[in-house]
């Protein structure tokens, strides 16, 4: 085991959209495999195929090329592993179920469900709060293990309707270490006989997540806590297919909760608190419910991804900010909690802050011009680079520097009542109208310049900032508040603001 090939499997249901705890568990995945030089592998498990939601799949692969998740083998990219669709890989699995059947370590059950229901309610009645076809109720039950020989050859040779149920054993502890908790002790007498394969010829998710891995290799098995239950079964099952020695490592990641702690995270809790809880759009090709996501939001991949990953795993230093290659050589399993890890949608925002700081302005205007462009808003490149890196520090998402900064693209048609009503005195107007006669005869229009100006005009006048600032910034910016208004007039030239400040005196009226 120890110098065995690290392959690593993320392997959702077709279900509809990818959750934020699906997305973790394939970028914890993902860390994983990098990190040991290994391979990650997307495996679609869709042996369910009456909850297959059309489109499901090509969420999957296209919510991970945006987070930057690369695909080593899978259904949208082929592997000397495949098929790498679970109902592709159908007629496999009865030979895997048949040799359960023949060594006696799963049985045929022709229970019909009115029986079924008829044996639970039974029991309910008898005291047991959770009936389960077990070691003790199948003796009781339709099966190979108390009909005949000759009744089941004959059942199945007419096509009765059956199930393969495992034959769990009695009274025996199932040990398996959890790379994040421990040694994890069941006992058998609390698992029931759990349903391996259909009639239909489909397996369920037990018998087919274990035979996928075997065959295809899978090393480590890092999923949701939820499969935690199911763990001892599917140990059971290596060890009754003779695989125990190559059976994968497995690690249950913690729960991801609600901003409160009260319970695990929903797409709900996302509509009723106002955030994402998918990485991109999805719309239920269905119902036609509409899904937002991270990426249309204006978050960045690596604000998410980092965001993610802090979501349960911690490095052990203060660092909080990574890119993908430094989680990848930062991240191990040892330190991921098994607490579940509370979701703060305003860190989330912290981290896009920091991550739209981090580029320059060039950049950022690259990325502001969509957004120009469908207001008809237009400027040159150079103009909005500037913009960008002025507005930055004061933005979480790259079109905030438009939503902010509008005034830099066109003059205001409205003015904040707020500063209105507070700050424009009865001589604002004349206080602005000698500001800007100063402003005019500046030989220089920058921003140290205009500060000089600022600066003395207040000295010479006996002003408090207060009696001046608030009446410039409302001129010629419409707004109340905001970046540094050297800064701005500098940017928007001098011709420009003494235009805007002769409209707001020829405008406000208090």
């Amino acid at each position: 085991m120890e110098n065995r090939r690290v392959r690593v499997r993320f392997a959702p249901s077709p279900t509809g959209p990818l959750h934020m705890g699906g997305v973790r568990t394939a970028l914890y995945n993902y860390l994983f495999a990098k990190k040991h030089g290994g391979d990650f592998l997307l495996r679609i498990e869709d042996t369910d195929q009456t909850r297959f939601v059309p489109g499901a799949e090509d969420y999957v692969v296209d919510a991970l090329k945006w987070c930057g998740m690369t695909i080593d083998e899978g259904a949208s990219v082929g592997g000397d592993n495949g098929p790498y669709r679970q109902s592709e890989r159908k007629p496999m699995y009865r030979k895997y179920a048949e040799m359960l059947l023949e060594s006696g370590h799963a049985y045929y059950a022709f229970d019909t469900p009115e029986e079924l229901t008829e044996m639970r309610e039974r029991l309910k009645a008898a005291g047991m709060a959770a009936p389960q076809y077990n070691a003790v109720t199948r003796s009781g039950m339709k099966n190979s293990l108390t009909l005949s020989a000759e009744e089941v050859e004959k059942r199945l040779a007419a096509d009765d309707k059956y199930i393969v149920r495992v034959k769990m054993p009695r009274n025996e502890e199932v040990k398996f270490q959890d790379i994040i908790r421990g040694w994890v002790s069941v006992n058998t007498n609390n698992l029931d006989d759990k349903v391996l394969f259909k009639s239909d010829g489909m397996p369920t998710y037990h018998l087919a997540n274990v035979v996928d891995d075997y065959l295809m290799n899978i090393s480590h098995v890092i999923r949701g806590e939820e499969w935690l239950p199911s763990a001892p079964l599917h140990v059971l099952l290596y060890r009754f297919f003779g695989w125990a020695d190559v059976m994968p490592q497995f690690a249950h990641l913690p729960l991801i909760l609600r901003p409160d702690g009260n319970g695990k995270l929903s797409k709900r809790d996302g509509d009723r608190l106002g955030f994402p809880v998918f990485p991109t759009n999805w719309k239920n090709p269905e119902t036609g419910e509409q899904s937002s996501g991270y990426r249309e939001r204006g978050y960045y991949p690596g604000a998410f991804n980092n965001m993610l990953a802090f979501l349960g795993w911690n490095p052990g230093t203060t660092q909080e900010l990574f890119n993908m290659e430094e989680l990848i050589q930062t991240f191990s399993l040892e330190r991921v909690g098994k607490a579940g890890a509370k979701f703060d949608f305003d860190k989330t925002n912290w981290f896009n802050q920091q991550y739209l700081r981090m580029h320059n302005g060039d950049d950022l205007a690259a990325q502001l011009k969509p957004y120009l462009e469908a207001e008809n808003l237009e400027a040159e490149q150079e103009y909005i680079a500037q913009v960008c890196d002025l507005m930055k520090e004061r933005a979480t998402f790259v079109q905030d520097i438009l939503k902010e900064g509008r005034y830099f693209f066109e003059a205001p048609t409205s003015y904040d009542e707020k500063t209105i009503k507070k700050k424009w005195k009865e001589q604002t107007p004349a206080i602005i109208t000698e500001l800007s006669v100063l402003l005019k005869e500046l030989p220089s229009f920058d921003a140290e310049s205009i500060g000089a100006c600022f600066k003395s005009f207040l000295e010479a006048k006996e002003l408090g900032f207060g009696a001046v600032m608030p009446g410039f910034r409302v001129s010629v910016t419409g707004l109340g508040a905001g970046a540094s208004m050297n800064d701005i007039a500098a940017l928007l030239g001098k011709e420009e603001v003494l235009r805007r400040i002769e409209v707001a005196l020829n405008t406000i009226k208090k």
